[in-house]
């Protein structure tokens, strides 16, 4: 119990070999798992050669004309991947403490948010932090925090509150809904629109996923509006939705930000403004409590929150996190 064999101790295997293993299960081909990793084919033949024999275990199953993982191999090269991602998270990790805002940083955003906020996103990046590799991944809110925990996003840009263990969220910006409708509508231009008025208008909402969606419905049932109100789900996406508002078809709710992009170019829309206080969102970045880049998501957020004070929006300064807004 709890003995370790000295010898095999001395033969653990190396980071190298790791990868020049990987490879090969990737590839199941020696020239090729070389070029893919930079390596000559005889020095990559060694290397795995050597990890069997650290490991005491026969990975590959060598014919004269291709090239077979065997038993141990296939069920360690699953280990040796999930060794080589962690090494990896550690690097970036260890990247992102000696110099802040450089390296890569894999930002999630939702479908409602990317395209009017996106801009502003990139802008500040470009022209503050110049240094940071921003990739972007647009996905829904449940596909954003499964990628978060997962360690496969940094940093998510998305409406809260999420209620989500392990996650913190980092207080953007407030923005009220907007009423769309067609061209004529009682309700167009008006800036006194009460909540109840929801009640018994043709609604139309996004698909189910969208958590824009479920936003307009909890505004809804605030208003009064019951389960027997008609509601028609047919778009997937807010320009969709916006298209078939000009068509006649009902009318919707969007958020601030996404008016002008989404009615601009047609002529046939009009837009009503809900009394004070109107029905609102946040929007806030989420990244995972106990992140070793904490501090440097926080002055971020701050940079963002200066950016986004030209957009017609409240942006909580010094907000405590999940509460209202310091007017």
């Amino acid at each position: 119990m709890g003995y370790v064999n000295q010898a095999n101790k001395a033969k653990q295997p190396s980071l190298s070999q790791l990868r020049a293993f990987a490879a090969v299960a990737e590839h199941l081909h020696f020239r090729d798992a070389a070029a893919s990793i930079g390596m000559s084919q005889p020095a990559l033949s060694g290397a795995v050669s050597a990890l069997e024999v650290a490991l005491g275990v026969q990975l590959i199953e060598r014919t004269t004309r291709k090239v077979l993982l065997s038993p141990a191999g296939e069920r360690l090269a699953v280990r040796a991947d999930a060794v080589l991602e962690a090494v990896g998270e550690l690097m970036e990790e260890a990247e992102a403490v000696r110099a802040p805002f450089t390296g890569v940083l894999r930002l999630g955003v939702i479908p409602t948010v990317a395209p009017y906020l996106l801009p502003t996103v990139l802008r500040l990046v470009h022209e503050r932090y110049p240094e940071l590799d921003l990739q972007v991944h647009e996905e829904q809110t449940s596909s954003l925090l499964e990628g978060l925990a997962a360690g496969r996003l940094d940093l998510l840009l998305l409406a809260v509150p999420l209620g989500v263990p392990g996650v913190t969220e980092l207080p953007l910006f407030d923005e009220d809904f907007v009423l769309v409708m067609e061209r004529g509508h009682e309700l167009g231009g008006r800036r006194d629109i009460p909540r109840e008025t929801l009640r018994d208008l043709p609604l139309l909402l996004l698909d189910e996923g969208h958590c824009l969606r479920d936003q307009a419905l909890d505004i809804c049932r605030e208003a009064g509006r019951t389960q027997g109100a008609p509601v028609t789900t047919t778009a997937a996406g807010l320009s969709t939705l916006v298209q078939l508002v000009a068509g006649g078809l009902g009318v919707t709710l969007l958020p601030r930000t996404a008016v002008t992009v989404e009615t601009a170019r047609n002529e046939s829309l009009v837009t009503g403004y809900f009394s004070d206080p109107a029905p609102s969102r946040r929007v806030a970045l989420a990244v995972r409590a106990g992140t070793a880049r904490h501090a440097e998501f926080e002055e971020f957020a701050a940079a963002l929150r200066e950016a986004m004070e030209a957009l017609p929006v409240r942006t909580p300064r010094e907000a405590p996190e999940g509460g209202a807004p310091k007017k």
